[in-house]
């Protein structure tokens, strides 16, 4: 849990202190983000670090920390940690192009100055009475920040927050160092100093009282899908014995276009809306464990859609809901997104009449149960048809050469851009494509050999499983005309697939007319609007 306070200082030294501590401890935090990238040892980063800039051995080892996590948040991005920019890269290009002058520009470089060097961390521990140096104080009934100077000096900083609502969090947090200080049973918080236009404030993290689960998934789960375009969170009530009993989607709209406070706002009535629907129905809460999202590249010829992949705040979303989730008794359960999504369109959406993003958040609610997700048998058949797979194989074909044309003919460089991404796409799915169909006799019989049973043939059998899907993935969204499947809505031709495997009249005719077809199912859907 993280709440804001802003802080007021009463003699204007004072401020001059602490904003000298916050420059120290970001020149630190930038000093050990150089020596990691050295590989020099994480002591001897910390003992340079402290002779260097006099700091304390708890803000030094703070300052060691979060030049670990940023170094750490490179990588799993995927971007060079030596071309970081602390401060904010997109401040420092627009300051680099010198485009704007007077008020705007010194604006924007104060913006930038104060992200760079006016910050300030310091890790809670319970034995010190919450925060060491950090530390929140009652001063006649008036809250206080206590400031370690690190020389045996302190800078006592007035709090400004008051509650908003008789829900608000501070309230909580208020109450529970009260309690502390007349029990003397301390919980640890973290606290970390910014300074925007101007002016102080103080961040504080804490982590809430955990409860016991007593909503869990014996009487099934909600499984739940967020989704960028449209924005929304699907949720699929699922039964134990793995029927999808009902679905709903809950619109996300209305947080584009908003600040990161009201984004935040939103965010806790969608999670508190969420749980709520589980506490109803009894059911536990499933999601995926994402860790990542890919979300486009400069150059891609996708500047629209990179634009609403880098708004969609489906992280902040989800550790909302597991938040409130534990806060409530509600049991959350993280599944592998692995081919969710995928499983969804070519099995559920068809068969149960239901869209890709319903049929996804009812894959993760099965596999929060334990159901594992095997091939239909007409798709096994169709990826054992050599003319099916011949079929899929031309028309890929087909489409690259037509691209390639077109490339010829465009001169828009973005748009330009975009066909290559497109004929590269294609190029993956048609050497998957071949690679199959050169493999396809080879990879059942090795994953039935008797050698190592116990491990060997589990591992072979479910990447074989994945490989297939990933097949039927792309050479079904021949059969729809469509490039991808992703950005296919209707996937009711796939039924008479399902149901007779006859392809070619797919192939041929486009969209059969099959009983439960088309969006019926569609209309049991319901929207949640926020206002």
């Amino acid at each position: 849990m993280t709440l804001e306070c802003m802080l007021e200082f009463e003699k204007e030294e004072e401020k001059e202190k602490v904003l000298a501590l916050m420059r120290r401890f970001s020149s630190a935090t930038r000093y050990a983000y150089k020596r990691l990238l050295e590989g020099v040892a994480e002591k001897e980063i910390e003992k340079a670090t402290q002779e260097k800039h006099k700091l304390n051995a708890r803000y030094v080892k703070d300052a060691v920390l979060i030049a670990k996590q940023v170094l750490k948040s490179c990588m799993q991005r995927g971007q060079n940690p030596k071309k970081l920019v602390f401060g904010s890269r997109e401040l420092f290009e627009k300051l680099k192009k010198k485009h704007l002058t007077g008020k705007r520009r010194e604006k924007l470089r104060q913006r930038w100055e104060e992200r760079r060097y006016c910050y300030l961390y310091s890790r809670g521990e319970k034995f010190h009475k919450g925060n060491l140096n950090l530390r929140f104080v009652n001063l006649n009934n008036q809250w206080h920040l206590r400031i370690n100077l690190g020389n045996g000096e302190y800078v006592w900083a007035k709090v400004v927050r008051n509650a908003k609502r008789h829900k608000d969090k501070w309230i909580d947090f208020t109450w529970r160092l009260l309690e502390a200080e007349k029990s003397g049973e301390w919980f640890a918080y973290n606290v970390r100093l910014k300074v925007r236009n101007g002016k102080f404030y103080a961040q504080v993290s804490w982590e809430e009282k955990t409860v016991e689960p007593v909503i869990t998934k014996a009487y099934g789960v909600i499984g739940i899908d967020i989704n960028a375009y449209p924005f929304h969170l699907a949720l699929a009530y699922v039964s134990t014995d793995g029927n999808l009993e009902k679905f709903e989607r809950i619109d996300l709209r209305e947080m584009e276009g908003k600040t990161k406070n009201q984004r935040e706002h939103i965010a806790w009535h969608i999670a508190r809306q969420v749980v709520e629907r589980a506490l109803e129905n009894g059911k536990a809460i499933v999601v995926e464990d994402l860790q990542k999202v890919p979300k486009g590249r400069r150059g891609d010829g996708l500047a629209k859609l990179r634009r609403k992949l880098h708004k969609w705040a489906y992280r902040s979303v989800l550790e909302k809901i597991e938040v409130y989730a534990r806060s409530m008794g509600v049991q959350l359960i993280k599944v592998n997104p692995a081919y969710t999504s995928i499983i969804g369109k070519l099995k559920y959406s068809p068969m149960l009449g239901i869209d890709k993003d319903v049929a996804g958040a009812y894959v993760i609610g099965r596999r929060g149960l334990g159901f594992e997700e095997r091939l239909p048998k007409n798709y096994r058949e169709l990826l054992k048809d050599k003319e099916f797979l011949a079929y899929a194989i031309a028309k890929v074909d087909e489409r690259i050469n037509k691209l390639k044309s077109e490339l010829k003919r465009e001169t828009n460089e973005y748009k330009r851009n975009a066909l290559k991404e497109r004929v590269k796409r294609l190029r993956k799915y048609l050497e998957l494509l071949l690679s199959y169909t050169r493999d396809s006799g080879k990879s059942e019989p090795a994953t039935q050999q008797a050698v190592n049973r116990e491990m060997k043939p589990m591992r072979g059998r479910a990447k074989s499983l994945q490989k297939s899907w990933r097949v039927l993935s792309v050479a079904l969204a021949v059969l729809l005309a469509t490039t991808c499947l992703e950005w296919c809505r209707d996937h009711s031709p796939l039924k008479r697939v399902l149901i007779s495997g006859d392809w070619a009249r797919v192939a041929g005719k486009g969209s059969p007319s099959l009983p439960g077809q088309g969006t019926t199912a569609q209309n049991k859907c319901s929207f949640i609007h926020f206002g």
